[in-house]
Formats: structure tokens, C-alpha cells, sequence
């Protein structure tokens, strides 16, 4: 993976530079967009419009819907940059914004400047001391301008996208294509990203040599990492679903990913004799498949 940033990963910057842990840094293309397309919840962060806010010192945040593509070259998601989608009302206070952004002197839209974060938790670290508890993770951060996408193939392009990132092949098996309403009130924003980077954690508690050579200490308490994932359950009929019966595609995508999610959390500790006996009890009861 790329450490620093090249011809495989954005490239290095002030603002994106991961300076605690350095060897944890990640600004490979395929990491931080593979990061953002698992996270079930994006968060958005942005300046607060001046004339609304002039006093407001601190900036927006908002929870959000998105993922990255690209529309000119969808084949090519892991080879450069890609945008990344957000989807959204189209009245809400970032969507506003976004429209009245600023313009670049040649004419061309500048955007509304973004920070977008995600994270996945892969496990809780438990240390000999309180001190050195900590999480397997994998997180990016990303920046940004934002522009509304204005063409009509393109935003129902970024819909069907984003739709699917939520749960595969949903939009394939959905009342499509949108209808008039649905595309005036749902607005996408397009947010050409202009610097990243990834951090990412694996592996077992990191010890003080002080307590690893003190008996009573490391014969008292118990050290290891619990595996975290997120599981999808049993999907549950709607009260007014004239179709009883679950569609196959949907148990699949939804054991798929639950079987994905679990190895990779138990790969990140780094060590299967930890795993078969101790954590077979916490498998989620209502799991699909």
C-alpha cells in the first residue's frame, strides 16, 4: 500500500497527512474508496453559510448517504480519483449551499468545500491497562468541493449508484426508473475530491514491557481483541407487502456480506487460536442464512 502517496493513491498533502502512527497511513485509491463504499454512514462536515451564520464559529456536520464512482469511466473505480456521491433533499441547508457556491474566474464551479469522513470497526482491543485499550480500524478522510449533479443521466446514474451501495441489485429489483417528483425533490451532490488519506489498525494488544514482565499482572487479566462486525438480521415483511416471500437475491446479498464483514474482522487480529471456542457465542442469533 501506498504510504505516502503516488501514482496509485492521492497525493500528499498539508491537511491530509497522517501524522500520529505514520505506519498506519493509507493513500492507496482502492483502500480509501473501498472505506467509503462499506461505511453504512458517511459524515459530512462544512462551513455554515455566512450570511445565516454569521456568528457561528463552528462548522456543520451532517450524517449522509454516498459513495464514490465516476460517471465519465465507471469501469476504472480503483485505477484514479474518483467523485464521490452524495445523496440528499433537495431543500436542506447543504444541499442550498452547494447550488450558491462559488465560481472559479474562468466561469467554471468551484463548490462547496467538504470534509467527509467514514470508519469501520473491526475489533475492541482489551490491553493489561486501561491506557493501551484501542480499536482494529480502517477510516478515511476526505476533501473536497461539491457541486449539484444537473444532468439528468448522470443524477439518475448517482441514484441508481448509491442505491445499490446500501443493498446490492435493490435498484434493479424496485419500481424504476424515478419518477418526475422524485428526481425535482432528491438532489445529488457531486464532490470532486482534492486530497485523502486512510489510517488503518490491525492486529493484538501492544503491551508495556513493564507489565509483560510482571507476573500478577499478566496472570489477572485477560488480554485479547473481540471481533466487531456489522451483521444484517432476517429481513421483516412490511405490514402492507403483498409479496410474502423474501426474494433470493436479498438473502444472498445480505449473507454475502455478512460472511464478508466477519472474516475480515477476525483476519485483522491477526491470530485464529483466539477465535473457533471463545466467540462462537456472540454470532447474532436473527443472522441471515
Amino acid at each position: 500500500m501506498s504510504s505516502n502517496g503516488d501514482e496509485n493513491g492521492y497525493p500528499s498533502h498539508p491537511r491530509a497527512k497522517v501524522n500520529r502512527y505514520r505506519n498506519r497511513a493509507v493513500y492507496d485509491y482502492d483502500f480509501i474508496h473501498h472505506i467509503v463504499n462499506t461505511a453504512s454512514v458517511l459524515h459530512v462536515a462544512f462551513p455554515p453559510s455566512s450570511e445565516e451564520h454569521a456568528d457561528d464559529p463552528f462548522p456543520a456536520l451532517l450524517p449522509m448517504i454516498g459513495c464514490m464512482g465516476r460517471y465519465d469511466s465507471p469501469a476504472d473505480d480503483n485505477d484514479k480519483s474518483l467523485d464521490i456521491y452524495l445523496h440528499g433533499y433537495v431543500s436542506s441547508r447543504i444541499m442550498r449551499l452547494a447550488v450558491n457556491a462559488p465560481q472559479n474566474e474562468d466561469g467554471g464551479s468551484h463548490g462547496l468545500p467538504l470534509t467527509v469522513s467514514a470508519t469501520l470497526v473491526d475489533g475492541i482491543v482489551l490491553s493489561l491497562s486501561p491506557n493501551g485499550h484501542s480499536y482494529n480500524y480502517r477510516s478515511a478522510i476526505l476533501h473536497g468541493f461539491a457541486t449539484p449533479v444537473t444532468d439528468v443521466e448522470e443524477k439518475v446514474w448517482a441514484m441508481r449508484l448509491v442505491t445499490n451501495s446500501v443493498v446490492s441489485e435493490r435498484w434493479e429489483h424496485t419500481r424504476t426508473p424515478p419518477t418526475e417528483t422524485e428526481l425535482k425533490t432528491t438532489q445529488i451532490l457531486r464532490v470532486k475530491v482534492v486530497s485523502a488519506s486512510g489510517k488503518e489498525r490491525n492486529g493484538q494488544p501492544h503491551e508495556d514491557k513493564v507489565d509483560l514482565a510482571n507476573k500478577a499482572v499478566t496472570e489477572s487479566v485477560w488480554t485479547g481483541v473481540i471481533p466487531v462486525w456489522e451483521a444484517y438480521g432476517a429481513p421483516v415483511k412490511a405490514e402492507e407487502e403483498a409479496k410474502s416471500t423474501v426474494p433470493p437475491y436479498l438473502l444472498r446479498v445480505l449473507k454475502e456480506r455478512n460472511v464478508r464483514n466477519e472474516e475480515k474482522a477476525i483476519k485483522a487480529i491477526g491470530a485464529s487460536r483466539f477465535i473457533a471456542k471463545e466467540f462462537q457465542f456472540v454470532r447474532p442469533v436473527s443472522s441471515v442464512g
